[in-house]
């Protein structure tokens, strides 16, 4: 299998960036890490290894870059209003740096972009696919928290929140906006019932109860109560929906 290495320089996040890159053709997955974790997760612990007929078969390709999430969300030390600013620096690396990078990847300047992620990941995953949907055509949300209220239990009322909160701002998507969500994007949202699922599970439901009122396409795949927030089951998870989605 292909592996590659990276640093991409981020002018908003004020320093290099770094990215570990599988496979050789495909359709490109943008793969972030849990809460707080970083670049080497996805290969650290054998998610790599779960969907590596997908990726040798060239079917796919997976690009997995490091998080700030201990700068933004799960940063107690400051208000939530500055860890949505510092976020928007996150955003703009994502969508200025890293996607242009892929894109060039992939030989293709148009090249639309899958997502995944578990925990935390996953709010990433969904935020993006949600904010904007004429780049990222899927997102494979494993386990998510949706709601940042929740998360940091600290509502300032900033709009740098709200604006990044899947659970708030798809309850009033409406008109142009929800119609370019509607027409663009497929969000398919698993979370188990077992140990450690108590509030991903509620906000799962919470936000695909939004996704199913406003008629924006996603699956709700709820597994068993023997599935835990582990790694273990995400192994599994991630092998059915990316199999079955990029066959």
């Amino acid at each position: 299998m292909r592996r590659r290495y990276e640093k991409i320089y981020s002018p908003a996040i004020g320093r290099e960036m770094q990215l570990l890159a599988f496979g050789h053709y495909g359709a490109p997955i943008l793969a972030f890490p849990s809460g707080g974790g970083q670049f080497f997760d996805f290969e650290n612990n054998d998610m790599i290894q779960a969907i590596a007929p997908l990726i040798e078969a060239g079917k796919i390709k997976l690009y997995c870059p490091e998080s700030i999430d201990h700068e933004t969300w799960l940063n107690s030390h400051i208000d939530p209003h500055w860890r949505g600013v510092r976020y928007g620096a996150y955003i703009d690396f994502i969508m200025n740096n890293l996607v242009p990078a892929i894109r060039a990847d992939c030989h293709d300047a148009h090249a639309r972009l899958a997502l995944t992620g578990c925990s935390l990941g996953a709010l990433h995953a969904a935020n993006f696919a949600l904010k904007f949907p004429d780049v990222f055509h899927y997102a494979l949300c494993m386990s998510g928290r949706y709601d940042l209220i929740n998360i940091m239990s600290w509502d300032s009322g900033s709009p740098e929140v709200y604006f990044n909160n899947p659970i708030a701002f798809t309850s009033m998507l409406d008109g142009a906006e929800l119609d370019r969500v509607k027409n663009n994007t497929h969000l398919a949202l698993v979370c188990g019932q077992g140990a450690w699922e108590g509030k991903c599970l509620d906000e799962t439901h919470r936000l695909a109860n939004n996704l199913m009122h406003k008629g924006i396409s996603h699956e709700r795949d709820i597994w068993g109560h023997d599935v835990e927030h582990h790694w273990y089951w995400w192994r599994q998870q991630i092998r059915h929906h990316l199999g079955k989605t990029f066959q």
